[in-house]
């Protein structure tokens, strides 16, 4: 058994991750300052006893003792990490620093959920782990994509400087149960449009790409990270190749919902990546994921 943390465990996926971890025998504490997480993902995990909850903003300094820490808490939507945008960068860097230095008192093992967002609106495609990146660091999404783009400089320094464990995953959408209904992603918002009977809205052409991996997929995927040796780092992508455009998402799931939807399109928010698939090849071979 060993003790794990999880920042942003009442999120979509801290919640997913915090279950997982529990089922394997493990003693899990959640950490969030719940806005964006919600108290019932994790209010069925409440009756285990080797499960914790802490309320706290990993923007301040965290006393704990544990053996592994993911660090997943962020807003990852454009809505709720755009309404807040200092709050948004404070949380990717402070945050990042606050957990490297518990990592480090405690000699812990810590994995940095990053993000495909580190990769800007790509001129490579699919994206591998080499590519650097095509980002604006002054736009509206900045906040969000550059944030990640410092936490992992930090892990890597980190790791230079002080012989830290660590891991970075560059997760790439993911969708499932327990996604906040509001925070307009475009699964869930054109679910939602759906089943509602509203129109549909695709922001720009529809042509643009992504990629949805299932979140028990994603979380294997985070879990065989950590497992692997301590010369393995990553950063390592998370996330399903096969590549849909945005209107072929909005014409399945009118189809699956028998939904009466029609579509409308709206212009295409700033800096809005054209194209998103990851190269799993590193992910495949290393974790057999």
């Amino acid at each position: 058994m060993k003790r794990i943390l999880v920042t942003g465990g009442a999120g979509f996926l801290g919640s997913h991750l915090c279950e997982r971890l529990l089922n394997e025998g493990h003693e899990v504490i959640s950490v969030d300052n719940f806005y964006t997480g919600t108290r019932s993902n994790i209010t069925p995990l409440l009756k285990n006893p080797y499960f914790e909850v802490i309320r706290h903003d990993i923007c301040f300094p965290l006393y704990v003792e544990v053996d592994e820490i993911y660090n997943l808490a962020c807003p990852a939507s454009p809505i709720h990490y755009q309404f807040d945008p200092v709050q948004t960068t404070k949380t990717s860097v402070h945050g990042a620093i606050n957990m490297l230095g518990l990592a480090k008192r405690v000699k812990a093992k810590i994995l940095q959920a990053s993000t495909s967002e580190v990769y800007g609106d790509p001129k490579i495609h699919p994206q591998p782990e080499t590519y650097w990146g095509h980002v604006n660091p002054i736009g509206f999404r900045s906040c969000y994509d550059e944030g990640k783009r410092c936490a992992e400089t930090l892990f890597f320094d980190y790791r230079r400087q002080h012989k830290l464990r660590i891991k970075v995953a560059r997760i790439f959408n993911t969708y499932g149960p327990k996604m906040h209904p509001n925070d307009g992603r475009v699964v869930s918002n054109f679910i939602l449009q759906a089943l509602r009977g509203d129109n549909i809205t695709i922001y720009g052409s529809g042509k643009q790409t992504r990629s949805f991996c299932y979140a028990d997929d994603l979380i294997d995927g985070l879990i065989r990270l950590m497992g692997t040796p301590d010369n393995f780092t990553g950063p390592l992508n998370l996330g399903n190749p096969s590549e849909f455009t945005i209107m072929e998402l909005a014409k399945k799931i009118i189809q699956l919902t028998k939904s009466r939807s029609k579509i409308v399109f709206k212009p295409l928010p700033e800096d809005d990546p054209a194209q998103r698939q990851p190269d799993i090849t590193l992910a495949k071979r290393v974790l057999k994921w």
